[in-house]
Parts: structure tokens; C-alpha cells; sequence
């Protein structure tokens, strides 16, 4: 539990922009810029009255590498504000937030921009290792002869067949597994069926359609391209989700036995994301008014195999430590990587056996009211920059609680490699 209060001022995210088969229209760097701007130009404090930047993002481009640094300056945060990045994968963007409270609550900042970026779309594509070796001896050739026999023993299908790097990124290298292969070992472990799946899929799009009818996603700021046009608005929704239009779709990761399938899995997105964190003495000093409160956090590890299990793992702890059952949040956050992800979660949480196997319980927790939980959709359908996701559910949940009247909640993320991450948030 943090020692001291650390506030959430304020927040801001760009829309969430479905990759589409080709590098979308804005970068990483475009995307944290451009959000970070329009937040800081609404507070009562300048930019270079901030302690220090820091930005989750786990695929940054090469030529902004500490992105959070080159964000930073482009925001006008000038020289002496110290920018930083870190890298947690999918809970990257909460990491960004959990390192500011640490650094305010032991009396290092006071006034932290924290937040998460991916751009996804903007991935590599990568040569294989056969194709390097073939340009390192081509570098090396002296004669034009040499140059010519490697020119005569080059492979075309090496040099067109380039290596992708985001499904790289999403294998793990331990257990040598997709991510959605993963979510397919959890569907196997608890039962969950195909139609459950797309079921939770559809409920997704519907919440977010609706939420954003109900001018739910307010923390939204539009953004403006290279070419005048206008992205107001998260674009991976679909309005015509159905049970039928779903059941169509082979599943990807598993093609002849498996359940998981893109329409019910969370969706290449590109999207950023920043919240205003700060101490009581910041508060006081530049008159904020505070959203919220983050009190507590926690990080947990697991299978790697069986990662979408993370937010039963780092939520249970806060839960425990503070004296809570999960009912007694007025909201919850759970980040769609996977249908069969979340369901797997709420389904730990009601066996007796793993939680007392796996979390040191004396029997079943119990049942999450899925009315309190995503209430305004999530990642499936509205995309996952996994650099911003984790930070995107601490600020939404603030903003259900706040429009709700709810005091309470919890934002949990599972995170490639096996790992969990969540924080309890409080209104004030």
C-alpha cells in the first residue's frame, strides 16, 4: 500500500487505431506527442514544471528507442524534465504509472506525465538470419566475382520472405508459444466453449458502441493527420458484432482443434495514452483537482503458459491486503488480450481447488458480478496497443467510477511472459 497518496490529475488518450495490413497513419513518437500536447495544455502548470516523463512501450520504433525521452522534449517539456521508458509488455503502460508513485511516494517527483504508447501497425518486418549472413558476406566480398557467385546462391524466397516482427513479439521464447496459443491451453483448462467466447466478444462491441453513443470515452482526444483527416474516435468497433458473423471465423492459433479465432481476441491496435500523477504537495501547490487515487498495486508471476491468469494472481493480494471481496469494487477492469482470457479469470477466482493451490486460499473466492466488469467494452473491441493498454484501464475505470458514483476499483492486466499486474483505484 503507497505510504503516501498519490493523485491522479487528469488523463488523455489518442483513439485506438485498428492496424489494417499496412503502417497506420501515425507513429509512436506522432501518437504520445500529440496526446501528451493536448493534456498538458489544459493544466493550471507549465510542461517544465513536471519532475519527469515516463512512458511504457514494448515495441519502440529504432529511431526513438527511449521513446519517452523524445516525447518529452517534442511536448515541450524542455531540457531539464528527465524522460524515460520502460517495458513490461502487455502492462507496460502501468509500469509507466506504478515506477512515477514509487519515485513520489519516496519524495523523488512530486509531478509525473506517465503513461503507455504502441504504434503496431508500425512493427518490423525483419530478414532472416540465413538473409543477414548473406549481406554480411556480401560486405566482406572484395572482387566483383565473389559478388557475382553470391548474387548466383541468393534465394529469392529468402530476400521476399521477411520475418514479422510482431508475431516475434508475441511468441513466447520459454515456452515457445503464440500468446493466443496460450489463451487456448486456459479455454482447455476450464471448459470454456467457442460459443462462450464469441458471446463475450459480442457483449465487447456492444458496450463499447454504446458507450461511446453515451459519451463514455470523454478522456478520447481526436487527432488530425498528414492528409486533414479527422480520427475522432476508436475505429475497431463493430457495430454488427454477432454470434453468427463470429462462428464464421476459423480459429488462428490452433487450426484444427483450437477455439480462439481474431474475433474473439483483442485486435492489433496503434493508440497512447498519459495520466497527470501527483503528490499532496503538488496538489496544494498548484491547486489540482484530483480524479482519483491510485492506493495500491502489485505485480505477480506465473506460467508462462498460462499468462492470461495474471490478473487472478496480482489482483487477489490487493484484495487480501485490504480486506475486500471482489464484489465489494464498484467497478473492475480486466484487459481483453483473450475472451477465453477473462473468462478464464473469472472462473479461477470460483474453483476451490486453484485457489487454494495457486493463491494460498482457503477455498473458492467466488463470483465477480459481470455486471461491474469492462461495463463500457474492452481490448476486443477496441484494440490492444499493448504499451498503452494498462495505463488505458487505470484512467477508463477512474472515469466509470467518477460518472457512476462508485468510490472503488480494481485495473488488472495479464502480461506476456507470464506475468499479472493491477492496481486499486479510488475516487475522491
Amino acid at each position: 500500500m503507497n505510504a503516501k497518496s498519490v493523485y491522479v490529475i487528469d488523463g488523455a488518450r489518442t483513439p485506438f487505431l485498428k492496424a489494417r495490413n499496412a503502417p497506420g497513419p501515425f507513429s509512436a513518437g506522432d501518437l504520445a506527442t500529440a496526446a501528451g500536447r493536448a493534456l498538458l495544455a489544459r493544466q493550471p502548470f507549465a510542461a517544465e514544471e513536471l519532475d519527469e516523463v515516463i512512458l511504457g512501450c514494448a515495441s519502440p520504433s529504432p529511431d526513438e528507442v527511449n521513446i519517452g525521452r523524445v516525447a518529452a522534449l517534442r511536448m515541450g517539456c524542455g531540457l531539464k524534465v528527465p524522460g524515460w521508458t520502460v517495458m513490461r509488455n502487455c502492462a507496460s503502460g502501468m509500469q509507466a504509472l506504478d515506477s512515477a508513485i514509487a519515485n513520489i511516494v519516496c519524495g523523488r517527483s512530486q509531478l509525473v506525465l506517465a503513461g503507455g504508447v504502441d504504434a503496431l501497425s508500425h512493427a518490423p518486418l525483419l530478414y532472416s538470419r540465413k538473409m543477414v549472413l548473406w549481406f554480411a558476406q556480401m560486405a566482406q566480398a572484395k572482387s566483383a566475382a565473389q559478388k557475382a557467385a553470391l548474387f548466383a546462391r541468393l534465394s529469392p524466397s529468402a530476400l521476399l520472405s521477411p520475418v514479422i516482427g510482431i508475431m516475434k513479439g508475441l511468441t513466447d521464447p520459454v515456452v515457445n508459444l503464440l500468446m493466443g496459443q496460450t489463451a487456448e491451453n486456459l479455454a482447455h483448462r476450464f471448459g470454456i466453449t467457442r460459443e462462450q467466447m464469441d458471446e463475450f466478444s459480442v457483449r465487447s462491441h456492444q458496450r463499447v458502441a454504446a458507450g461511446q453513443d453515451a459519451g463514455h470515452y470523454a478522456e478520447v482526444l481526436p487527432l488530425v493527420g498528414a492528409d486533414g483527416k479527422v480520427y475522432a474516435a476508436d475505429d475497431g468497433v463493430r457495430r454488427d458484432s454477432s454470434m453468427e458473423s463470429l462462428a464464421r471465423l476459423k480459429p488462428f492459433f490452433d487450426k484444427k482443434y483450437g477455439k480462439v479465432t481474431p474475433g474473439n481476441s483483442s485486435q492489433i491496435t496503434d493508440g497512447g495514452v498519459w495520466l497527470v500523477l501527483a503528490s499532496e504537495e503538488a496538489v496544494a501547490r498548484h491547486g489540482l483537482e484530483p480524479i482519483g487515487r491510485i492506493v495500491d498495486s502489485q505485480w505477480a508471476g506465473l506460467d508462462p503458459a498460462q499468462m492470461g491468469l495474471g490478473p487472478v494472481h496480482a489482483a487477489t493480494p490487493i484484495l487480501q491486503r485490504h480486506g475486500l471481496g471482489l464484489n465489494d469494487l464498484d467497478a473492475w477492469e480486466i484487459n481483453e488480450a483473450f475472451a477465453a482470457q477473462v473468462i478464464a479469470c473469472l472462473r479461477a477466482w470460483q474453483d476451490a481447488d486453484f485457489c487454494r493451490d495457486a493463491l494460498g486460499l482457503d477455498g473458492a473466492l467466488g463470483a465477480l458480478d459481470e455486471s461491474k466488469l469492462n461495463v463500457d467494452g474492452g481490448a476486443i473491441a477496441l484494440g490492444h496497443p499493448v504499451g498503452a493498454s494498462g495505463a488505458r484501464i487505470v484512467l477508463h475505470l477512474l472515469q466509470v467510477l467518477r460518472r457512476s458514483g462508485g468510490r472503488r476499483g480494481m485495473a488488472s492486466i495479464c502480461i506476456g511472459g507470464g506475468q499479472g499486474g493491477a492496481m486499486l483505484v479510488e475516487t475522491v
